[in-house]
């Protein structure tokens, strides 16, 4: 190999042997027991749950929903499914049977679903563990019983034609209780109480892809590759 320019070639080769030491720290437990990218992952999420929460906003519309009496009769997976969701709608004053695995539920709509938004609301904030003390299995299992058993719920009142119950449970669904059961135990964060360590990795971003090109574009032209611009031929 030709070197033409030593220094431009040292240069280059210093910016790569630095480049690759950072991505050897960056793949090291260093920043809290996790490594840059796990860190960097968890504070996105935590930005991300911070911007999702709409459960004050749903509860609030939820209220149009109360006395708003149901009658349905949904199929679920199992009697172990049925004696835990039973106890849901109990708890939120609504009538319930059981036959086989069917289970016949009525009660205020506007009452289910604001339990649901209370127990949603609770593991977003972390504090699950009481919903364990009270039910005796995991707070993701509760949501997931919401889920399961709403979700049939409002097939049933579809079937009954009374779609905007039903267009409602989806949207309680979709903005709390997925919400919280996907960014379980993330801490809830706002882009403004980040800023300082967002900027920071925007500008960390350019610089280390930069400092990457730069590297290969110093040895390159120590070894004598340069990028011309050809001549334009006349005809």
């Amino acid at each position: 190999m030709m070197i033409v320019d030593k220094k431009e070639f040292r240069n280059g080769a210093l910016l790569g042997v630095s480049f690759f030491v950072v991505l050897a720290i960056m793949f090291m437990p260093v920043f809290g027991g996790r490594n840059a990218f796990e860190a960097s992952d968890r504070l996105f999420n935590s930005i991300a749950k911070g911007s999702t929460y709409y459960i004050p906003q749903v509860m609030k519309q939820n209220e149009e929903f109360k006395g708003r009496q149901i009658d349905v009769a949904i199929q679920l997976d199992s009697p172990e499914l049925i004696s835990r969701v039973s106890r849901l709608f109990f708890d939120a004053g609504a009538s319930v049977s059981t036959e086989g695995t069917q289970l016949k539920v009525q009660g205020d709509l506007g009452r289910i679903l604001e339990l649901t938004l209370q127990h949603a609301d609770t593991v977003f904030h972390n504090r699950g563990d009481e919903l364990v003390q009270k039910y005796g299995f995991h707070q993701k299992e509760v949501l997931y019983d919401w889920y399961k058993s709403l979700k049939a719920v409002g097939k049933s009142l579809t079937r009954q034609e009374n779609f905007k119950e039903a267009a409602w449970i989806d949207e309680v669904l979709k903005r709390a209780v997925e919400v919280s059961y996907n960014f379980f135990k993330i801490e809830p964060r706002s882009a403004a109480s980040a800023a300082g360590i967002l900027t920071f990795a925007l500008v960390f971003y350019v610089i280390y892809t930069m400092w990457w090109g730069y590297s290969i574009l110093f040895m390159f032209e120590g070894m004598g590759l340069q990028m011309k611009s050809g001549k334009k031929k006349e005809v």
